[in-house]
């Protein structure tokens, strides 16, 4: 379970659309977490790697090497 508080303007609109469709308020909010969460943890997990580069930690290949690679030079 869980409980967020959200700004007024946002609440009145979600329950206007919830009003207008016909489904719930918790419908909508759901659908709109699932819809983004792969792009949170994208970000969060990008952002973990540069950290990891920039601190040398890991290492970059340049994408000519990778091409190259599997034999796939232009």
């Amino acid at each position: 379970m869980l409980a967020i508080r959200l700004p007024q303007d946002i609440e009145k609109r979600l329950e206007k659309l919830a009003r207008r469709t016909g489904r719930t308020k918790t419908y909508y909010v759901r659908e709109a977490i699932l819809q983004h969460l792969d792009d949170l943890e994208d970000i969060y997990f990008a952002e973990q790697a540069l950290e990891r580069v920039r601190s040398g930690e890991e290492h970059t290949v340049p994408l000519k090497d990778v091409l190259k690679r599997h034999g796939l030079e232009g």
